[in-house]
C-alpha cells in the first residue's frame, strides 16, 4: 500500500483520468472528492463488497436453475 499525506485543496491523480482531492478534514473524518470519467465506477469500499456478493449470489442462484433444469429435461 501506498500512503500518502496530503492537506485540504491538495490531490493525488490516480492515472491521467482520476483525481481525488482532500476537501475537509473534521477530527477523525476526512471529506474527499473525486474526479473521474463515467465509464470509471466509484464507490465506498463496504457498498463494493455488497455489490461482489450479490453478484456471487446471483451467479451461484443461475447455476443452481441450470442444474434443475437439466435433472428436469429427459
Amino acid at each position: 500500500m501506498l500512503a500518502l499525506s496530503r492537506r485540504i485543496n491538495e490531490s493525488i491523480m490516480l492515472g491521467k483520468d482520476v483525481e481525488i482531492t482532500i476537501l475537509e478534514i473534521k477530527g477523525d473524518q476526512v471529506k474527499i472528492g473525486v474526479v473521474a470519467p463515467r465509464s470509471v465506477p466509484v464507490y465506498r469500499k463496504e457498498i463494493f463488497l455488497q455489490i461482489e456478493e450479490e453478484n456471487r449470489k446471483a451467479v451461484a442462484l443461475e447455476q443452481s436453475k441450470e442444474t434443475i433444469e437439466k435433472l428436469l429435461t429427459f
